[in-house]
């Protein structure tokens, strides 16, 4: 049984080792919503979310004061909004800014869920919807977007692939003033989850509850914390320990999770144990990895470190709830962590070392910014070679580059808060193009013939 014991033995974790809840995000069905009218769906929706998440913001704040951990962010996932505006194509922005609305009117952080899944095919509304998203991500603040363009069951949609590459220089035109700053609130997918709180990726699944609370727990501070007196320890004891202090972090967040979901009148989904680094020193999933060994992140055995760290910290999730999801592991944004903007900037670490590492870590290619004068279908390219690892090895992959405007590699941007600064990585001068223009779908492997 979870207890105030358990949550007090984590103070030591707060103070001097940055524990704290990332997220609490509530995901609200809007299917009720929709209509034919733009209008009056778009008013439908405002009033649901503002009436569903009304207290998710006090809740938060009075569990981080009840509790002593802190709570960072508070969020709204919501039904893919593409499903939403089917029926009014070409006025989708209407909906946009009444999303936007509602999150400003309930105070949360971020909306995610504007969102479309098109994984196998992409109807005229889908299309629609998505060549809306760089206008819709330029006039709102808070609401954030994801497509997802490939699953290991159906395979990729190069023509969805294709037209993100193009979408993602649109987003990063039409925010230029911002250095490009729509591209961070977008992501696209291979094999998303319905059930991940964390943005820009959240949405709220159509196979999920009415109104779900799903909490995204973070302590990379705690876990690099733990290694410091382990010099000379083999392996398999660095592995027991991450496994162990994953166990502690996932009971704080179960605890929280099952209170925030009966004070909120909502089902409890689950928590996602996900190592999300910040900038903050002490805060760096990279410095875990060099605790373990290297001498950068970067380095040859960064794959390696990183998979073991991403293995263990699965494990000690699931020993401590029985409802770990949404993408539970590591994360490795570049411009999010301090030690991977080190090794960004020293060139220890590559776009082509980051590929490798998303292979065994969770999510992908994040938080990188790139130079303005790359190629749609380059991005394109990045895209696709991310959906081909998450389609093959059946795990969620995912790209979220920023082509900054007037800047070239070498360069340096600041986005500010929780979503840090980054060198501009340098991209291959090679491309793709001939590849990305073929479309039509790249088959399902082999292994997803299971039925």
């Amino acid at each position: 049984m979870l207890n105030r014991k358990e949550i007090l033995e984590t103070i030591d974790m707060v103070e001097k080792e940055h524990f704290d809840v990332r997220t609490i995000t509530m995901g609200i069905s809007l299917l009720p919503c929709i209509r034919d009218d733009a209008k009056k769906t778009a008013q439908l929706c405002y009033d649901r979310i503002c009436k569903k998440a009304e207290n998710i913001v006090k809740v938060a704040s009075d569990l981080g004061a009840e509790y002593g951990i802190p709570i960072i962010n508070k969020r709204v996932s919501i039904t893919p909004a593409s499903l939403l505006t089917s029926s009014f194509c070409g006025k989708e922005i209407i909906l946009a800014k009444a999303l936007d609305d509602a999150a400003k009117t309930v105070g949360i952080d971020f909306l995610g869920g504007y969102s479309a899944l098109v994984h196998k095919g992409m109807t005229s509304f889908e299309k629609s919807f998505i060549e809306s998203i760089p206008e819709a991500l330029a006039i709102t603040e808070r609401m954030c977007s994801s497509v997802n363009v490939g699953s290991s069951k159906a395979g990729i949609n190069m023509d969805a692939v294709n037209l993100m590459g193009k979408i993602v220089k649109q987003t990063a035109e039409r925010t230029k003033d911002r250095d490009g700053f729509g591209c961070a609130k977008l992501v696209v997918f291979c094999n998303a989850v319905e059930d991940n709180p964390f943005m820009a990726g959240a949405f709220h699944g159509v196979g999920e509850g009415e109104t779900v609370i799903n909490v995204g727990v973070s302590g990379p501070g705690v876990v690099s914390h733990a290694l410091k007196s382990m010099k000379g320890a083999s392996i398999d004891e660095i592995a027991e320990t991450i496994k162990k202090t994953a166990f502690k972090i996932t009971r704080a967040g179960q605890l929280i999770a099952k209170e925030a979901s009966k004070r909120l009148n909502a089902e409890f989904g689950i928590v996602d144990l996900s190592l999300a680094p910040t900038p903050v020193m002490g805060d760096s999933v990279a410095h875990i990895l060099e605790e373990i060994g290297l001498d950068q992140v970067g380095a040859h055995g960064t794959t390696a470190a990183l998979a073991m760290l991403n293995d263990a910290v699965k494990k000690g999730g699931v020993m401590a709830s029985s409802n770990v999801g949404g993408l539970s592991g590591a994360f490795i944004p570049v411009s999010e962590d301090i030690g991977m903007i080190n090794a960004a900037k020293s060139g220890a670490i590559t776009l082509n070392k980051l590929e490798a590492m998303t292979c065994v870590c969770s999510v992908g290619i994040d938080m990188v910014a790139i130079p303005g004068d790359t190629p749609a279908t380059t991005i394109s390219g990045i895209i696709a070679d991310e959906a081909a690892i998450g389609m093959i090895n059946n795990k969620t992959t995912a790209v979220r580059v920023i082509p900054v405007p007037n800047k070239k590699e070498g360069d340096f941007v600041e986005f500010g808060g929780l979503l840090g600064s980054a060198p501009i990585m340098a991209v291959s001068p090679y491309g793709c193009a001939d590849m990305i223009n073929r479309g039509g779908r790249m088959p399902a492997p082999i292994h997803s013939n299971k039925n």
